[in-house]
């Protein structure tokens, strides 16, 4: 991959990042005002509001592990190995990378995850 591709790449990913990073502290922060407003409530706002907290940790967790994936990616720039399948090696097609640039695997590979004939390499 030319170095102008890889360092637009790179610009993404940290947006991303910096993205990710400001919702999940927010979503924590949501999670713990949630918390300290259920201590005079009735039943059925203890009730809303844990669903709301099981709710915002669903999607807090989500936005963790995508912001994983992100931090993951600007790791493989960092090495040199961005862009190329971690499970077989081979390049990562340009218009995944595009749309998913924290993805990991090639679409043959991916395909082959999803259905479980594949393990998930270590990150």
């Amino acid at each position: 991959m030319d170095k102008k591709k890889l360092e637009a790449f790179k610009k993404r990913l940290e947006t991303r990042q910096q993205e990710l990073r400001r919702t999940v502290n927010r979503t924590q922060a949501d999670g713990r005002i949630a918390d300290e407003d259920t201590a005079a409530a009735d039943i059925a706002d203890r009730a809303a509001s844990s669903y709301n907290k099981e709710f915002l940790f669903s999607q807090s967790n989500n936005e963790r592990q995508l912001l994983q994936m992100v931090e993951n990616a600007l790791t493989r720039i960092r090495e040199g190995s961005f862009g190329e399948c971690v499970h077989c090696g081979n390049e990562i097609n340009a218009k995944r990378l595009e749309a998913v640039p924290w993805t990991r695997h090639c679409i043959e590979c991916q395909e082959k995850l999803e259905q479980g004939l594949l393990e998930e390499a270590p990150r």
